[in-house]
């Protein structure tokens, strides 16, 4: 499961169409995210993937998050439903 806008969501589908949208210094988040999750080459990358909510509606949706080789996807976060 996972938290968005305050709404939990279970990823029903692989993440298609993802890309690449900012790498290192350029992600704000980057301090934070060293200091949580530990060095790394950090992506803020994004893709759609069909969701449930926790209210049991499946929706298409585009989603964010970072990663990094050798720690992975975290903070999965959902921009805007489609």
């Amino acid at each position: 499961m996972y938290a968005s806008f305050r709404v939990a969501f279970r990823l029903l589908s692989q993440v298609s169409n993802d890309e690449t949208i900012a790498t290192g210094a350029a992600i704000r988040e980057i301090k934070r995210l060293r200091r949580t999750y530990g060095k790394g080459r950090w992506r803020k990358r994004k893709g759609i993937a069909r969701v449930e909510l926790d209210d049991g509606s499946v929706m298409l949706a585009e989603l964010h998050w970072y990663e990094a080789t050798g720690i992975g996807r975290k903070e999965y976060k959902i921009k805007r439903y489609l």
